[in-house]
């Protein structure tokens, strides 16, 4: 009896241990961001978002900075390819008289690679184009299967340049899934935004949620433009397919988001499959222009927009977008490694 309780014991440590070995830790592995496979240890996430640890200042490009410089993201981490910024019509306020105005975005680009343990003909990236998979990424976010007529016009300021001219969004791609997405503003945030409502004198209220709308989708080899993702990768492996997320509406702070996941073959290992992925949030300068009507009120100095978005605030809290973007960033990525590891 004895004995096969010990070895019971033993079976299950060692399924601890093998869950535990599963689990990715994040190397912050600062520039340039096309890091040697070879060099890639296994576990560890090579994470870049220029900034040097979780709590450090992330780098933002302007949306110009970001085409001129890196066209190959800008052309694949975008919206859409031709995405420029828009023309929208803003209302009128104390700065400002109403009309219309160039759009200025600011880009926070994240990028990461690590290495599965699966050759890529074992991959099955259908199987992620689900609620259940988005779901585990993010508990706090909550999401719902939506229609394709159930997209949002995208003629508000908010959606102005977002619609897509190659195709309708949630149309054109097969496996596919459209949400729509609510994510509860955390910890002491909500209270600041009440109390933001209350000093504000504009009709326009600072909601205490973020709603958005997206689509997410397998892309087929087929449909791929294989030569250029490999430029974007900076790795030259036949590519076994990608995951894309869109987020084309969003209700305020941010003006688009995409995450995208390349699945190539690991130079060196047929058995193993690298992953390149990129979360990308374009956040309107107008956003970071708000800074002086908060610094007015004591209480508010540490609920600027951009101290919150880049986690340098009191405000920010747990591990969602509330945290500010590095840390949110880091914990999504480390959270879908840590899923398709696991999922044999």
């Amino acid at each position: 009896m004895r004995k096969r309780y010990a070895i019971a014991l033993v079976a299950l440590l060692g399924m601890v241990c093998a869950a535990r070995a599963e689990e990715f830790r994040i190397d912050e592995a600062g520039s340039p961001p096309n890091w040697d496979v070879a060099s890639i240890k296994p576990g560890v996430i090579a994470f870049s978002d220029g900034a040097t640890n979780a709590s450090g200042s992330a780098s933002l490009l302007t949306f110009a900075e970001w085409g001129k410089t890196l066209p190959a993201q800008k052309k694949f981490l975008s919206l859409y390819p031709s995405y420029t910024e828009p023309t929208i019509t803003k209302a009128s306020s104390s700065d400002t008289p109403a009309g219309p105005v160039l759009e200025k975005l600011d880009m926070y680009v994240a990028q990461a690679r690590f290495i599965l343990n699966r050759a890529p003909a074992a991959l099955n990236l259908a199987h992620y184009v689900a609620l259940p998979f988005l779901e585990k990424i993010d508990p706090a976010i909550k999401h719902k299967a939506i229609a394709a007529s159930d997209i949002s016009p995208l003629t508000d300021p908010q959606g102005t340049g977002n619609a897509n001219p190659d195709r309708k969004w949630c149309t054109g791609r097969t496996p596919l899934i459209c949400i729509a997405s609510t994510y509860k503003l955390e910890g002491k945030i909500p209270l600041g935004v009440m109390l933001v409502n209350k000093l504000r004198d504009t009709p326009k209220k600072v909601s205490d949620h973020i709603d958005f709308q997206g689509e997410m989708s397998a892309v087929a080899v087929s449909d791929l433009d294989e030569a250029g993702l490999k430029e974007l990768t900076g790795l030259d492996a036949p590519v076994a397919g990608v995951l894309e997320q869109n987020i084309f509406y969003v209700n305020q702070i941010m003006k688009f988001g995409k995450l995208l996941a390349v699945f190539q073959a690991d130079p060196a290992d047929a058995n193993k499959t690298v992953v390149t992925a990129y979360m990308v949030l374009a956040i309107p300068e107008s956003v970071f222009d708000k800074k002086k009507d908060f610094e007015k009120v004591p209480v508010l100095r540490n609920l600027v927009p951009a101290q919150v978005l880049m986690g340098q605030s009191s405000f920010n809290s747990g591990d969602s977008i509330s945290a500010g973007l590095p840390k949110y960033a880091r914990n999504e990525i480390r959270t879908i490694a840590n899923l398709l590891a696991a999922d044999k």
